[in-house]
Formats: C-alpha cells, structure tokens, sequence
C-alpha cells in the first residue's frame, strides 16, 4: 500500500514517518505534502490508498481536503483538536490519532486498516462528523473581514462577498470591485458565517447565495456556479452537488 502524509510541520511529518516505518515497513510513503493545496493535488494524482491529514494546514484543511477526495483513498485525521472535536470523529468511525502521535494508537489504527479489505465510502461519515465539528460552541457570526495590502487595512463586509476560495497559503476573498487576501482558513470562515447564507460547494470554495446567478453542466455532468459580477465559473464537487437539485 502506498501513503500521503500532510503536516505544515515538517518535524511532525517526519516523526510521523518514522514511526509509519517502525510499525508497517511495506507501507511505501509516496508525498510528504507541507499543506493543504499540495496534499489535495498530490491525492489526486497519486490516488494513495492512505492519506494522513493534519487537521491544521495553510491554504486547505485536511478536512477539506478529505471533502475533496473523488478516489478511493481512506483518510486518517491527524489532530490537536479537544475531547468534544474527538467525539464527532468517532461517532462517524473515522480513522484519527491525536498529536503528539503515539505509536500504541497509531498502530491501533493501522491495525483496523489492515483489516479492512473492502474499499471505504467515507462520504457519510465525512459529512457526519463535519456537521458535528460544525455544531460545536462557535465565535459571533461574521460581519467584517479584515484584510491587509501594504500599509492599508480593509474592512469588507460580508455581505458584500461574492465567494471566499482557498489559494495555497491564503483565502482569497472575492467580491464586485477586487479580491484581498487574508490567511483564515475556509473552516474557520465556515464556521463564523450564516450556512444559511454561505454554501461549500467545493474544498476550496464557499459562495454567497445572494450573488448567486445560476448553473452550468458541461459534456461530462460536472456542476459549475456562476456568480453574478464575477467573469469565471466555479466547480461543485459531486460531494456538493445535492445542494443544488431542488433549484
């Protein structure tokens, strides 16, 4: 089997990797990815059986990185996340270790994919286990986003944002007149903002459904949005396209 590991730190990737080595010497790890829009390219291309996800990246988190796996990889959660953000993982009976790894749990873990010989339809359980990570006690809604460029701050409102996209290090905030760019990760902004407002329609997107112009399919079924004052189309992912079929 082959495996991704994704940590901004790379000591911790490393470790990791050492560790993976003392307890499964067969398992070939093929990318060490220092964040979160480097994991999601190499997963694609790779298709790694395994992939270990920090929780805590620059540009994706690795929970939006999981959100956007189309292949068959099974996804292990690397967390510093509290007992209450725990518990939403295991009740949707994904695989995870908490940081600092210890390696009596992590072969716990690698023992239960070891013996699992059927392929993984995590999505259920992803969207479970977000929808519990997202009900958790949360920061006021949003009503500005701060933004800097040089020696000037901005102060855009909200409500003023045509969609938020996450771009390497940064999430570039979009709205009519320009973009600015801010280092918050889209789970953080998810989680401050109105869901009934702002929809994931992709890892690395969130909209604004009041700019919201319509829809396009192109020859394969791939969904895309298009938001009004906004030239280019934004793709859904299958994991989002739901969302859409009762407009």
């Amino acid at each position: 089997m082959r495996a991704l590991i994704a940590d901004d730190e790379p000591h911790l990737a490393r470790f990791l990797q050492q560790q993976l080595a003392t307890l499964w010497p067969e398992l070939e790890i093929v990318c060490l990815a220092g964040n979160g829009v480097e994991a999601a390219h190499a997963i694609a291309t790779l298709q790694p059986e395994l992939a270990f996800l920090d929780i805590q990246m620059p540009g994706l988190t690795g929970l939006e990185v999981a959100q956007g796996i189309e292949g068959p990889t099974r996804v292990v959660f690397v967390t510093a996340y509290d007992s209450h953000a725990v518990e939403a993982f295991e009740h949707a009976a994904l695989d995870y270790v908490l940081k600092p790894v210890k390696l009596e749990r992590l072969a716990r873990t690698l023992e239960r994919i070891k013996a699992a010989c059927a392929p993984v339809q995590a999505d259920a359980r992803l969207a479970l286990a977000l929808g519990r990570l997202l009900a958790l006690p949360t920061q006021p809604r949003l009503r500005y986003i701060r933004a800097g460029q040089g020696e000037l701050t901005f102060q855009v409102a909200v409500e003023n944002v045509l969609f938020f996209h996450a771009d390497d290090k940064y999430t570039v905030v979009s709205t009519a007149t320009g973009e600015h760019l801010i280092r918050t990760p889209l789970t953080e902004l998810a989680a401050q903002l109105d869901p009934e407002q702002f929809w994931q329609v992709h890892r690395s997107t969130l909209i604004n459904l009041a700019f919201l112009d319509g829809t396009r399919r192109d020859e394969g079924g791939r969904l895309f949005v298009r938001m009004r004052g906004c030239q280019r189309e934004l793709p859904v992912s299958r994991a989002f396209v739901h969302l859409f079929r009762a407009m």
